[in-house]
């Protein structure tokens, strides 16, 4: 079973709750199984700079689905939690956002899903969650904890628990 790495976001709502709300869907049926989860951090917009502050969450999970299969449970999942990609604005406000990172070490680039995640490197709020739970998991030649100390991370502060 591949390991992957998935990374959530969200401004809209009890984030943290869509959060936990969301693995569990994404878990529910076994297809889908969580190793370790991130801490949530909040992050300042990125790309959009005029609304709420983004809450962001890595998980480390097992999969028996292909990448696209999971992206389209991904897809299923944040429509279940009022995300309509189809109106939204780009980097806007969204109640929930679930990104595939890395597939194992599986390299593609379709029209709908290019791995790894091809902006990932450029994104403190994945890689300083990521490198949380999994820092020595290497992507593209690159361990995710050398990325995270190189990033500027300003603005982004680890939440506390609930």
């Amino acid at each position: 079973m591949p390991d992957v790495l998935i990374a959530l976001g969200g401004n809209l709502g009890d984030v943290r709750d869509t959060f936990d709300r969301a693995i569990a869907a994404l878990c529910a049926d076994g297809l889908v199984r969580l190793i370790a989860r991130s801490s949530d951090y909040s992050t300042p917009p990125w790309g959009v700079a005029d609304q709420p502050a983004f809450v962001n969450r890595c998980i480390h999970a097992r999969t028996e689905l292909q990448p696209a299969d999971l992206l389209h449970r991904f897809q299923d999942i944040e429509h279940q939690f009022g995300r309509d990609r189809w109106s939204e604005r780009r980097w806007g406000p969204r109640t929930l956002d679930i990104d595939l990172i890395a597939y194992g070490d599986l390299t593609m680039d379709t029209p709908t899903l290019t791995l790894p995640h091809p902006r990932m490197f450029e994104r403190a709020f994945v890689l300083l969650p990521l490198a949380e739970i999994v820092p020595d998991w290497t992507v593209a030649g690159v361990r995710i904890a050398d990325a995270a100390a190189r990033i500027d991370g300003a603005g982004i502060e680890k939440l506390p628990p609930r």
